[in-house]
């Protein structure tokens, strides 16, 4: 796709900014209002109907009927068009066409015309090489320059003729002799080949190198920050970068930001770029002087030599057609330099400028001494490297930042804030350690799919409203989010690093991670069932926590890897999340878990608080796939509203599962006859009792089995 270049009246009142794809399904609103606006305006065609034009030209500029305009897939980009106060906040509606077209269609909340061919108008569509006004501001369509393989990026051999190198035309008597190649140009790697002299810069020289003129440039770079602080996206950014380095390079035709990537196609700002393409390189941006009509091809062969070095490399060629060589593509350029970005954000990132000594002041006594404008451009080459590490700068802490951002999905913000500064790799290798492991699965969700078989998406919504609930809940409490198995979430806490409970005068630091993710249980616990009692979702959720040794960290295969926990514990947690609809409760956990709950809750006693929580054995039990028999607790949070189970009723559980566990099955009947019909735990042990006709079976271990 082309680009749109706007030129106001006044010194560097101007842009150059590429168009989105057609297929991407964007429209750009030009104006006034900020780029970064993050509210688009719904925009109503306006002036005419579908389909009609307003041009009497029977070419093919004629405007094509507007395509249906659907806000839902139409993603709208905001063009700031600041110096010029004739053009209104929201003036103008951008849309690219086929065949490199371009829509235009004023907005009806304009307060000044569109001059298009000299007349006002309020839709038309404009081919390259057409402009149109507003205000002060001049708009021309313009298509983006490719690459080139010839030498220099722009040359071409006339028939009968071949090309003279600089080496050649210094043994001429009528030709200057070069100058010395400046101390800071490799000599190992300056070449003569094919009429193109190619030098490259260490970068280490260059930054040891002084600038000429030291303060125009010290005053250059002092601005950068203010330049690119204000680009909201990259393409802001890049569209900056190259309108400072042609005001900083006076004898500079054209900047382009090009990349070498095979694979991925880059989006800028929320706008999918065209990419000009030469094999596996395309150009990100491209810019030349306003007063230029010709616009450079960019030299393949320069941009993939710097890529290659990871080193800055300068072109110098002829462009008098002396010796036959005729230039055609742009006689404005006899030079050209690349610079690599140097950062991993910037991967196959280079900037190519190229020019002319001709446009330089004071540059005609350097037109045959190759040295001496290879000395003369290491300052633009200079100023071209401090740019290009500021662009890197700027989009690795951008990745930086939003890699954090996608961290602080899966770790509590206290973890990252603790981990700042260290090195990820490191810390995210699996270690040992002692972690508590939480399973919450969501109960329903079976009987709500299938009612909900034909909205798929609405059931994927409330799944996620109903495990964000949960989700909420780990982060908050510094924990971990270590997986999804359909409608059911797995979290741990004890990794990366330790934590610390509110009371540290309490020796109670190894058992941090267990309160942790019990408290995280209970909250969750609690909202899913308020959602539930308020009809905002058709779930409720049980809860598995067990806690004891397990790897955490990156586990995967060399195919794929994620941030989870391996182990024993970990198998426990998913039987316990399990048990909970055989026992009818929300929350149950494993005896460490519980142990740890307890002496928690004693230290509460000691400092006068009341724990929120009790707890109550359900009994020994050996779980599908296990063969060591555990210990079960249920949470027993009181819930306002509801009956809930007395110290005294808990008790009498208890007592009842003893007797259970002894095989003294008519006693313990009738002690749990005594619990409330509501309870849920007492039946499961009152069902084994009635199908043994209270008569506990030969080889009776206390020992419940819940198999598959």
């Amino acid at each position: 796709m082309p680009d749109l270049i706007a030129q106001g009246a006044g010194d560097g009142y101007r842009w150059r900014k590429g168009l989105p794809e057609l297929v991407a399904g964007v429209e750009i609103l030009m104006g006034r209002q900020p780029s970064g606006d993050a509210k688009p305006v719904t925009v109503v065609s306006a002036n005419q109907p579908t389909g009609e034009t307003d041009t009497d030209d029977s070419n093919a500029t004629e405007p094509e009927p507007y395509p249906a305009r659907d806000r839902r897939r139409t993603r709208t980009v905001h063009w700031q068009v600041p110096w010029d106060h004739s053009i209104s906040r929201s003036h103008a509606i951008l849309t690219a066409l086929s065949n490199d077209r371009l829509q235009v269609l004023r907005d009806e909340r304009a307060r000044n015309p569109i001059f298009f061919r000299g007349r006002p108008r309020d839709r038309f569509v404009l081919v390259p090489g057409e402009h149109f006004v507003i205000g002060e501001t001049t708009f021309t369509l313009a298509r983006r320059p490719g690459f080139t393989d010839q030498v220099g990026g722009v040359g071409h051999q006339s028939s009968g003729s071949r090309h003279q190198s600089i080496a050649e035309r210094a043994a001429d008597a009528s030709t200057p002799r070069p100058g010395p190649i400046p101390a800071e140009l490799r000599s190992d790697i300056v070449s003569d080949r094919d009429g193109v002299t190619e030098m490259a810069f260490e970068a280490s020289a260059l930054r040891d190198r002084d600038f000429r003129d030291t303060r125009r440039r010290i005053q250059l770079l002092a601005r950068l920050p203010d330049i690119v602080a204000g680009s909201v996206d990259d393409e802001e950014l890049l569209v900056r970068v190259s309108d400072t380095l042609l005001r900083a390079t006076p004898s500079a035709s054209t900047v382009a930001i090009v990349q070498s990537d095979p694979v991925e196609k880059q989006a800028f700002g929320g706008i999918d770029h065209a990419s000009d393409e030469s094999g596996d390189m395309k150009v990100l941006h491209y810019d030349c002087r306003e007063n230029l009509t010709q616009q450079h091809a960019v030299s393949s062969r320069l941009v993939k030599t710097a890529l290659k070095r990871r080193e800055s490399v300068l072109h110098l060629w002829d462009s008098q057609g002396n010796r036959g060589v005729e230039y055609t593509a742009a006689e404005n350029v006899d030079w050209a330099f690349c610079v690599p970005l140097r950062s991993d954000a910037c991967a196959g990132w280079a900037i190519y400028v190229a020019g002319s000594r001709a446009l330089g002041a004071n540059w005609k006594e350097l037109s045959e001494d190759s040295g001496t404008l290879a000395d003369r451009l290491g300052d633009d080459v200079k100023f071209a490297e401090v740019v290009g590490s500021l662009i890197s700068g700027i989009r690795q802490t951008s990745h930086f930042q939003q890699r954090h951002l996608a961290m602080r999905r899966f770790f509590a913000p206290v973890v990252l804030d603790a981990l700042s500064g260290q090195d990820p790799q490191s810390w995210l290798q699996p270690r040992q350690c002692d972690l508590s492991v939480m399973f919450c699965d969501l109960r329903g969700f079976s009987r709500t799919s299938e009612m909900q078989s034909d909205q798929l998406l609405l059931l994927l919504e409330q799944v996620s409203a109903a495990l964000g609930v949960m989700t909420r809940h780990i982060l908050d409490t510094g924990g971990v989010i270590g997986d999804f198995h359909g409608d059911a979430a797995m979290g741990f806490w004890g990794w990366p690093i330790e934590l610390q409970l509110e009371h540290p005068e309490a020796d109670l630091s190894s058992s941090a991670h267990i309160v942790a993710s019990v408290l995280a249980a209970a909250k969750a616990a609690a909202g899913i069932r308020l959602d539930y009692a308020s009809g905002n979702t058709e779930f409720r959720c049980g809860i598995g926590i067990a806690s004891g040794p397990a790897v955490a960290g990156r586990i995967g295969t060399v195919d794929q890897v994620k941030v989870t926990a391996f182990g024993p514990v970990v198998n426990l947690a998913s039987r316990l999340e399990g048990l909970t609809k055989h026992f009818g409760v929300e929350i149950l956990l494993d005896h460490a878990s519980a142990d740890a709950l307890r002496s928690w809750s004693e230290h509460l006693q000691s400092t006068t608080q009341e724990p929120f929580f009790r707890l109550r054995k359900l009994g020994r039990v050996r779980a599908a796939g296990l063969k060591i028999p555990v210990d079960v607790y249920q949470l027993v949070v009181p819930v306002e509203g509801q009956s809930n189970l007395s110290d005294a009723q808990i008790e009498a559980y208890h007592q009842g599962w003893e007797e259970f566990a002894r095989g003294e099955w008519d006693s313990a009947y009738e002690r749990l006859l005594e619990l409330p019909a509501w309870d849920r735990p007492k039946d499961v042990l009152l069902r084994i009792i009635l199908q043994h006709h209270r008569t506990a079976p030969a080889g009776w271990d206390g020992v419940l089995d819940f198999p598959k």
